[in-house]
Formats: structure tokens, C-alpha cells, sequence
């Protein structure tokens, strides 16, 4: 018997066999990949950003080298959102939009009020009581924990970053160096508000009929920032045309510039699930979009040339990272938690004076804290509250079962499983 070859190590990966050598690669359609990796590297590149202007008030990384256009943990943020879109844009495409919704509600609200309330609840009173050695008038301040969950409500803080003065009373003390107790939140915001545009347009038919208008729209915009970055007089062109605020019911007041730049990242990331078959993986144009990334980051252009070129990266390596870094994240996904809660317990640390021992002391307890805070996050809130994702509410459930019961059935079915009934009868 004659052995059949298997298919080659390229049909297997998904790749494009009839493109030239340089241009072949990993494929995005399968399910191999290491997004959980990536996405968890990118919640910690935000702690460490972070430790420099929390711990000692001093720019984070990148800022400097890149001439104020961004820090290394701003830069984490873009990285977010442009996964964030490839795998909304999946989850849009393969559920209906209330089902979607409430996804994505699932995954982003029980884990983020929890952090809520245990900065209103453990976090802020023990910061007051350390300060003032009673807990007199912590819940009555002006500035006070319910008034902070106001704020919150509204999606925005615009009611402020501090509880009872905690925070500032560290800044006047010396021992904190940023006047809010969690200011990595700001970017759930924009999160939010790129998935009621992806839900918009799933729930429009755009994903499934009309595809090719995403990536027309992520045209448009990049077109608009690059507008902004030509006409942004600098050295690194930072852009400022769209320095305004709108107000958005539920959200409150939104940037523009910020929806606009995270909202043009969400939506390469969709793009790219809509046309992750035909989207090239290779080392070659990774290695370009390195090139393209640090250029701009240096001598400007990152938003409008940078950005791509980064997201492109990261989609690179979630394909071409080694197996072991795929497993990451698979069972138990903790760059959400950490992301939450690394700017609180930086804070917590800062007040309790562990910046003083330098970075070597001050990182890694930041990090400790926060991983901690990340899987009680993830075991005891965002995983049990995901079990909930296929549950129905009794109404919608009803309806459904008298829609099934009321679905006629041909005279000439047969029960599954029993052979035909002759249509001749019987003598």
C-alpha cells in the first residue's frame, strides 16, 4: 500500500501556500493562539508603568523617548483595544444582541463594582483610620465613598478619583504622588462605549451582510488622525485638533480625541477578525511593523502609523509565540482583575511608604498585591458570574417555548428514527 503524505506544514497552520516564502505564516482562524499571554504581559506592563509616577512621581517609561506622545502604559491600553476588537467582533458575530449585551456586561461590570466596593469598604478606611486613627466622618466627607460611587454610576468620575480625602492627604504628606485611588478605570469608558459600537453594528446586519463597511469606517478614521497629526504643529506631532469633551448619557463627559484613537485601534482589531483568513502572519512585515512602531514613537506619527504597526505585532505574537505561552489565560484569565487593581494597591504601597526601599521593593509587592486581588477576582467574581452567561430571563424563555410549540409540523414528518409510513394502505 502506498503511504499519502499528510498536509504540508503550511495548509496545516491555515497559511497561503501561493504567496511568495517571506510572506507566509500563522493563520488567526484557528483555535491555537496566545491572547491570554499577551493580554496578561499587557496588564503588568501597566502596573510597571505605573510604579514611576505613583511611587516617586517621575515620568513612566517611554514617555520620555517618545517625546510625550505616549508611556509604556497608555501603550498597553492601545494593545487592549486592538484585541479587544478582534474578539468582540467574534463574540458579536456569533450571538444574537441580547445575548451579546449581556456578555459583555458579565464580563465587565460583577469584577469592576467588586473593586468598587472594596475600595469604598477595606481600601479607603483603612487609609483614613491610618491617617486620622478614627473612621469619624469618613462616610459623611463631602468627597466621601458614596459619593465616589456616584461617580462611578455615571461611568465616568466625574464626580473624582479620591475617597475621603485618603489620596490627598498621601499627596500632602508626601507619600503619594497622584491624586486619584484607581485611575486605571478611565479606560473602561471607551471600552464600553466600543462595544455598544460593535453591538450596533451586529445588531444592523454589518457583520455578517455588509463586512467590507468596518474596515471603510476604520479608514475614515485613520484618515481623520492622520489629518490631525499633519496639521499638529512639533516635533512628535502630538495630536490636539480634537481636545474636546462630549457628554454622553450614562458616561458622562467623554474625550474625543480618546474615543476616536481607542475607537480607530477597536476597530482594526475587528477587521482583522473579519479577514483573519486572508490577513498574512509572517516575520517579515513583524519585523516591519517594529521598525514603523519604534520611528514613530521617536520622531512621530505614532497615532496615525504607530498604532497599526503595533497592533499588527501583537496579533503576530499571538500566533507565533511558543505553545506553552498559549496555555496561559485559557483556564483562568487574570489581566482584567489586574488591571483593576494594580493603581490601588500601587497607591497602598506608596502610602505605606515601601517606595522609599526603591524599585526593587516597591514593584514586587505592588505585583504580589495585585495578583492576589486578580485571582480572588477571577474565582470568587468573574468566573462564577460567567456560569451565568447562557442564562434567560423567564419571559424571553417563555416566549421562545410557545414560539417552538406553535411551529406547525408537516403532515407527511416522521417521527425521528421510525421508517416511513407506506402511502399506499394497507389490504
Amino acid at each position: 500500500m502506498t503511504h499519502q503524505a499528510g498536509p504540508s506544514r503550511d495548509i496545516r497552520e491555515g497559511a497561503d501556500t501561493r504567496r511568495p516564502a517571506w510572506l507566509r505564516g500563522g493563520s488567526l482562524s484557528g483555535r491555537q493562539n496566545s491572547f491570554g499571554a499577551i493580554r496578561t504581559a499587557l496588564a503588568v506592563a501597566v502596573v510597571y508603568s505605573h510604579a514611576y509616577p505613583l511611587g516617586w512621581g517621575r515620568p513612566a517609561p517611554l514617555s520620555q523617548f517618545s517625546g510625550g506622545q505616549i508611556d509604556l502604559g497608555r501603550l498597553a491600553v492601545v494593545g487592549f483595544f486592538a484585541l479587544s476588537g478582534f474578539m468582540i467582533t467574534g463574540s458579536a458575530m456569533r450571538s444574537t444582541i441580547g445575548r451579546y449585551s449581556w456578555h459583555r456586561a458579565l464580563r465587565i461590570l460583577p469584577g469592576l463594582w467588586v473593586s468598587l466596593l472594596v475600595s469604598v469598604l477595606v481600601v479607603a478606611p483603612a487609609l483614613y483610620y491610618r491617617t486620622h486613627h478614627s473612621l469619624t466622618g469618613y462616610w459623611s466627607h463631602p468627597t466621601g465613598p458614596l459619593h465616589y460611587l456616584a461617580g462611578a454610576w455615571n461611568a465616568s468620575f466625574t464626580n473624582g478619583w479620591d475617597i475621603s480625602n485618603v489620596v490627598a492627604d498621601g499627596v500632602a504628606a508626601g507619600t503619594n504622588h497622584d491624586p486619584g485611588l484607581n485611575g486605571s478605570l478611565w479606560s473602561l469608558d471607551y471600552e464600553m462605549l466600543c462595544y455598544i459600537m460593535m453591538g450596533l453594528l451586529a445588531a444592523g446586519g454589518v457583520l455578517l451582510r455588509a463586512k467590507k463597511a468596518v474596515p471603510l469606517l476604520t479608514l475614515v478614521v485613520w484618515i481623520l488622525i492622520v489629518e490631525d497629526w499633519r496639521t499638529t504643529p512639533g516635533y512628535v506631532n502630538i495630536p490636539n485638533s480634537m481636545g474636546h469633551f462630549l457628554h454622553v448619557p450614562v458616561f458622562g463627559q467623554i474625550y474625543v480625541q480618546y474615543f476616536v484613537y481607542l475607537g480607530f485601534v477597536f476597530l482594526l482589531g475587528a477587521t482583522v477578525q473579519l479577514y483573519k483568513d486572508r490577513i498574512p502572519m509572517n516575520a517579515g512585515l513583524a519585523l516591519l511593523s517594529a521598525a514603523v512602531l519604534v520611528a514613530s514613537l521617536h520622531y512621530g506619527g505614532l497615532f496615525a502609523f504607530g498604532y497599526p504597526a503595533f497592533a499588527y505585532l501583537l496579533f503576530w505574537l499571538a500566533v507565533r509565540l511558543p505553545v506553552p505561552f498559549q496555555r496561559i489565560g485559557v483556564k483562568r484569565d487574570l489581566s482584567y482583575g489586574i488591571y483593576i487593581y494594580g493603581f490601588t494597591v500601587e497607591q497602598v504601597v506608596a502610602a505605606l511608604g515601601y517606595n522609599a526601599h526603591g524599585m526593587r521593593v516597591y514593584l514586587p509587592l505592588s505585583l504580589a498585591g495585585t495578583v492576589v486581588l486578580a485571582a480572588l477576582s477571577w474565582y470568587l467574581v468573574e468566573k462564577p458570574a460567567l456560569k451565568a452567561k447562557d442564562w434567560t430571563p423567564r419571559p424571553v424563555r417563555a416566549l421562545a417555548e410557545r414560539r417552538a410549540r406553535g411551529v406547525a409540523v408537516p403532515e407527511t414528518a416522521e417521527p425521528v428514527g421510525e421508517p416511513a409510513r407506506s402511502a399506499v394502505p394497507a389490504p
